[in-house]
């Protein structure tokens, strides 16, 4: 896990503003209704409100909504420890469903693992938030790249 001295702190105003004018671009967040709620050295948290668009049949969020926000969150605690002028691709995650996510809303959080010079590795969580009560919902793990300049 990265040192726990750069955890639990924000990140500097220009990583700040890199990972929110990249979160801004991610067509699919803004269609799902996610924002970001916290940015640190390494670490991201993303939080999707509960409305039916995010739904299942069941009422529970969508998996693919859950597993979207966790492969976004992971994407972005990797990219806080990225150099400017570097993007951040996905290479592959797994996650796995533990619980029905149900809540006001799921939060997903992306800690980096290990940050490497090319590869990057990630775990993801995602709780279901009612009030004050945390679930554990989902778990994962995610192998990210770092490319040079805007990948688009």
């Amino acid at each position: 896990m990265e040192d726990q001295s750069q955890q639990d702190r924000p990140a500097s105003p220009e990583v700040r503003a890199r990972v929110l004018g990249s979160f801004d671009r991610q067509g699919l967040m803004a269609h799902l209704g996610a924002r970001m709620a916290r940015i640190e050295p390494g670490r991201v948290h993303i939080v999707l409100p509960s409305r039916p668009e995010v739904t299942q049949q069941h009422g529970y969020f969508h998996a693919g909504a859950t597993s979207a926000i966790a492969d976004s969150a992971g994407g972005y605690a990797a990219f806080t420890l990225f150099p400017e002028n570097t993007d951040v691709l996905t290479v592959e995650y797994k996650i796995n469903l533990l619980a029905p996510a149900v809540g006001d809303h799921i939060e997903a959080v992306g800690t980096v693992l290990r940050s490497g010079r090319t590869l990057t590795v990630c775990q993801l969580e995602v709780f279901g938030v009612q009030g004050d009560h945390r679930k554990l919902v989902a778990n994962g793990q995610q192998t990210l790249i770092r490319v040079n300049g805007p990948t688009r």
